[in-house]
Order: C-alpha cells, then sequence, then structure tokens
C-alpha cells in the first residue's frame, strides 16, 4: 500500500528532528529518523496495527495511530490505496491542541 505524508506530518517531524539534532546530536537525530520510517514501513505493511486514536473518535473519518516511542505517535487514515499519515504527535503534548490540529 502507498503511503502518504500530509504537509503537516512533514512539518512536525521536521521540527522534532530540528529538535534532537539541536539538543542531542546529529546522530541521535538520524537514529530517530531511521525509526519514523520504519514505522512508515510497518504501516504500509500492516494498516490496521494501530488502534482507532481515540482523541478523534467521534471524527467522521477513521482516524487511527500508532504510538511510536514513549515520545511520538503517527495518526493516519486508511484509504482504499493508500495509507495517509495525517500528523505525528508528540504525546507531551495537550491533548485538545493535538486533537485540534487535525480537525
Amino acid at each position: 500500500m502507498k503511503t502518504i505524508i500530509s504537509d503537516l506530518a512533514k512539518q512536525q517531524i521536521r521540527e522534532i528532528a530540528k529538535y534532537i539534532r539541536k539538543e542531542f546530536g546529529k546522530k541521535r537525530r538520524d537514529e530517530f529518523m531511521l525509526e519514523v520510517r520504519k514505522t512508515r514501513h510497518l504501516i504500509e505493511n500492516n494498516p490496521t496495527i494501530g488502534p482507532i486514536e481515540p482523541l478523534l473518535a467521534d471524527s467522521q473519518k477513521m482516524y487511527r495511530s500508532y504510538v511510536m516511542n514513549n515520545l511520538n505517535k503517527m495518526v493516519y487514515i486508511i484509504n482504499d490505496d493508500s495509507i495517509a499519515i495525517v500528523a505525528f504527535w508528540d504525546v507531551r503534548r495537550e491533548p485538545k491542541v493535538l486533537s485540534s490540529e487535525i480537525r
């Protein structure tokens, strides 16, 4: 299945990667980006691996999320022929703020 990453998710990933690079160095940033790619691949091959996202359960679309590590999760939608990664959340942030970014 083809994966599409939204502009919002790309921006969120870039911001986190930039922060990691600044605070922890290039090696840790590279490890983070590898983890992002592995998670994307896992979702492509197992689209229903992530549960329905509780913060978006009342939406018209069925959003799913996959917790990548203790700090981040990918939020995505399964379409007929693709998977759309719509957001990349830092789970330490306020849940209402996170869900409002998608609505």
